[in-house]
């Protein structure tokens, strides 16, 4: 699994100009399945995710997580995050698991995410969605399982 995580101040996605999922201060998580992806992925992603100290402290310095600081996580279903753009100028997805794939594994890192501790908004799952992010900082963060996890733990 893949995942750009922002640390944001608020966040809004809306399908069909209603707004079906919106955050305060927290977490966007755009986030992308692969073929070989499982359950162990999803929970590991969102264990990493919930954990990461990227909110700062009363010293300004990146020593606090989501679920120190009460944020929230509003997720987002992205297959482009598995892009392959080596040939030509069209963009593959052949890397991107298929929606009924996706759709359940994205469904399982939310149920962990919120098994986290964290309050869950979410994008809708193949839909044409506008996504409103006001990026605190900036901080961005790429995380990609493939590179993260550790094998004892697949």
């Amino acid at each position: 699994m893949r995942a750009v995580v922002q640390r944001v101040r608020e966040a809004s996605v809306a399908v069909e100009g209603q707004v079906v999922g919106e955050i305060g201060p927290g977490l966007v998580i755009l986030v992308g399945v692969t073929h070989e992806d499982t359950e162990a992925e999803a929970r590991y992603l969102a264990q990493k995710i919930a954990n990461l100290r990227i909110f700062t402290d009363a010293e300004g310095k990146l020593n606090l997580s989501a679920l120190d600081v009460g944020g929230s996580a509003l997720v987002v279903s992205q297959f482009t995050l598995y892009a392959d753009c080596r040939k030509g100028r069209r963009p593959s997805f052949s890397a991107a698991a298929r929606p009924e794939v996706a759709d359940s594994l994205i469904g399982r890192f939310i149920e962990f995410l919120r098994a986290e501790g964290l309050a869950v908004e979410t994008g809708q799952f193949q839909a044409e969605m506008l996504v409103r992010i006001f990026n605190d900082g900036p901080v961005t963060i790429i995380l990609d399982t493939r590179e993260i996890m550790p094998k004892s733990v697949l």
